[in-house]
């Protein structure tokens, strides 16, 4: 099973740090701080990040731009490496970083590593904001945001983590930067930007939090606390079978279907114990389908609901399946896949890959489902 990492070098980051230019945001800053003499190292900073990850290279697919922002540099390291985006210009321009951001995110990558400073963080959030895991190889002269890894070789390690199927929780951290102008001038002025998803893990992430040790009961009650909290009064919510899914029907004071599937609208239930076709007739582009997994096998479609059927997971779509799970469910898997046994091919090998899975509130991990053959 392939991971599919998104790759975005911002060639310029840094050019003004060893030149004393205090940052190098904009064409004619990157241009003067070349013309000190200046040398480019965010390429090198990246190459140091994945070559971390050279063990793993049969496991890895690697979507990027061309040239310089990142084809080079996969290439020479030998991953199996596609080119998504070119950029028209000599000079990366923040329009580039942005659009391969979106296409990678549209592509669902598992992960967006980029390589720069709070400049193309904030270029990164601006295009894909908080709808898919991000990771930062530190290169910038500015590095206040907190979804950098602490040194290039740290952020190999963490997407070193997700690949090997490691239990890697994902939170929320701000994009921070400051006016380069205002601090040439020796005054530091921080505004925060917006927020973005990374790997929390705290020995390699810079300014994140950690989950900490879990209770199962006291998990769970999490878990169900924020899948409500989340809970859109605009949207339906077709809940699958078993206890964990049964503990976000409790917090909302629904009566539920322990081995059945429940139907749920502005936390009211609306339909109970559903078939495959009463399910199909209800859904529509504004549902979403909450689901845990079989303890012990992964199964997440299969295996005790059959009611969801391929024809509704494909007409709610990968992207409104909201997975809950604890962690040390998760962790008696042993790091085997979680399983998608829908009946249809296809689907399954289209529903393979990572998927978030909240496992307590405001806590996520990415986990893998394999494609069976």
């Amino acid at each position: 099973m392939q991971f599919k990492l998104g790759l975005i070098i911002n060639p310029l980051a840094g050019l003004g740090g060893s030149v004393a230019l205090k940052g190098s945001d904009g064409a004619e800053t990157a241009q003067q701080a070349l013309a000190l003499g200046a040398e480019p190292r965010a390429n090198q900073r990246a190459k140091t990040a994945l070559t971390q990850l050279l063990p793993y290279q049969e496991n890895i697919e690697v979507f990027t731009v061309n040239g310089e922002m990142g084809e080079r540099t996969a290439k020479e390291l030998g991953f199996n490496t596609q080119v998504i985006y070119h950029s028209q210009s000599t000079a990366t321009r923040p329009e580039d970083t942005e659009t391969a951001a979106q296409m990678m995110q549209q592509l669902g990558v598992d992960l967006i590593l980029f390589a720069g400073g709070d400049g193309t963080a904030r270029n990164i959030c601006h295009a894909v904001g908080d709808s898919c895991p991000v990771l930062g190889i530190p290169a910038g002269c500015k590095i206040h945001s907190g979804v950098y890894a602490i040194t290039p070789k740290a952020a190999g390690r963490v997407v070193e983590l997700l690949v090997t199927g490691e239990l890697v929780s994902i939170g929320e951290a701000d994009v921070m930067d400051i006016d380069e102008a205002a601090f040439r001038e020796g005054t530091v002025r921080a505004k925060r930007f917006g927020e973005m998803q990374v790997p929390t893990e705290l020995r390699y992430v810079q300014a994140v939090k950690n989950g900490g040790k879990e209770s199962d009961e006291l998990v769970l009650a999490d878990i169900a606390a924020y899948v409500v909290a989340e809970m859109d009064e605009d949207e339906t919510y077709i809940m699958g079978s078993g206890s964990t899914v049964a503990a976000v029907m409790e917090e909302m004071g629904l009566d539920n279907t322990l081995l059945g599937v429940d139907v749920v609208r502005d936390q009211a239930l609306i339909a109970q114990d559903q078939t495959a076709q009463q399910l199909l007739s209800l859904a529509d582009d504004k549902t979403k389908l909450v689901i845990t997994l079989i303890g012990g096998q992964g199964h997440i479609f299969g295996r005790g609901n059959q009611q969801l059927s391929p024809n509704l997971i494909k007409k709610v779509g990968k992207d409104n399946i909201i997975l809950i799970a604890t962690k040390s469910k998760l962790k008696a898997l042993n790091g085997r896949p979680l399983i998608a046994d829908t009946g249809d091919e296809q689907l399954d090998e289209s529903l393979a890959g990572f998927i978030k899975v909240i496992t307590g509130f405001n806590d996520h991990v990415m986990y893998a489902i394999g494609h069976q053959e």
